[in-house]
């Protein structure tokens, strides 16, 4: 990326008020950060073995799958070795790696749960047409198109930010670079840079909010005129899993992009949560509240078990 910095390299704070705890906090993360691995391969993998799930609702899942072993991907190993007290160092380079595919990969996560109450919306409002509306071709559209959208959304903020020189200082106020931390480091006027791309994250996330709630509006009523219980409670099921992801990742985004005032120490907590705790918590999510995906599971790791009860 040509610009004029002579900044080679940046300096990571790590996170605020946390000195003494490096060692704790280094086999908390590494431990969040295995588990997520594991489970969100495991899901892809049953995903892809399963044919029984090779349907749209499972697509997107496996994709979301990906996109949590990606994402605490872009920051814990560099925070690890920060916690280890190897490297706080970062190379300009780097830096715009890391806000490029944290965006990238957050761009893509917005379109993926837009997508995603889309395919639930047509599902339970319209059951009978959704095989001809989710063709293969659409969901392979939709898939193609959350990531295309998403390396789109990344490359626009990268640029933004990084187009501006840096000649010091180069200390980042957090664990990762990030907008908020980056830009005031400029020696230049950033005001633009920071309207504009914080324009474009909130008109994203915000975007994507509301279709999701336009889909599970039309979903709710949809679910309301049900007459039987166990039938809405069937349809309730179907989508709790995904409404409890969407709150748990629109949650902090909101928090971060859209407050007025920003604090080091509480956008570093919430960064945590997100980068490190939500992706370690979908697999949990969509495994303990999902009957498709258990038997999946179970056949996967038991297949001569399962054969033997279906027999009996």
């Amino acid at each position: 990326m040509r610009n004029q910095s002579s900044v080679t390299e940046f300096i990571l704070l790590g996170i605020p008020n946390t000195g003494g705890l490096e060692n704790l906090l280094f086999v908390l993360f590494l431990a969040f950060y295995l588990f997520t691995l594991l489970g969100n391969l495991l899901i892809f993998f049953t995903i892809l073995a399963s044919s029984k799930l090779h349907t749209p609702m499972y697509i997107f899942l496996g994709n979301l799958s990906v996109f949590d072993v990606f994402f605490p991907s872009v920051s814990s190993p560099k925070m690890m070795l920060y916690l280890t007290g190897q490297s706080r160092t970062i190379s300009f380079q780097g830096c715009a790696s890391q806000l490029f595919f944290y965006h990238t990969l957050g761009g893509t996560e917005c379109f993926l749960y837009t997508v995603m109450a889309y395919d639930r919306f047509v599902a339970i409002c319209h059951p009978l047409r959704y095989p001809v509306i989710m063709s293969p071709r659409l969901c392979t559209g939709l898939t193609v198109g959350t990531w295309l959208g998403g390396c789109l959304h990344g490359s626009v903020l990268t640029f933004l930010v990084f187009r501006l020189p840096y000649c010091g200082p180069c200390e980042v106020n957090s664990f990762f670079c990030d907008i908020p931390v980056v830009l005031p480091l400029a020696c230049a006027d950033a005001s633009l840079a920071q309207i504009v791309s914080f324009t474009n994250v909130d008109v994203v996330t915000l975007t994507c909010f509301f279709l999701i709630l336009i889909s599970y509006s039309h979903i709710l009523l949809s679910i309301l005129k049900i007459s039987s219980s166990a039938g809405r409670r069937r349809a309730f099921s179907t989508c709790s899993a995904h409404l409890i992801s969407i709150l748990l990742f629109y949650g902090p985004v909101m928090l971060i992009y859209l407050r007025p005032v920003s604090s080091p120490w509480l956008d570093s907590v919430i960064q945590v949560l997100n980068n490190i705790v939500t992706p370690s918590l979908n697999p949990l999510i969509y495994t303990l509240r999902n009957k498709d995906v258990k038997l999946a599971l179970k056949k996967v790791f038991a297949p001569g078990d399962h054969t033997s009860r279906v027999k009996v």
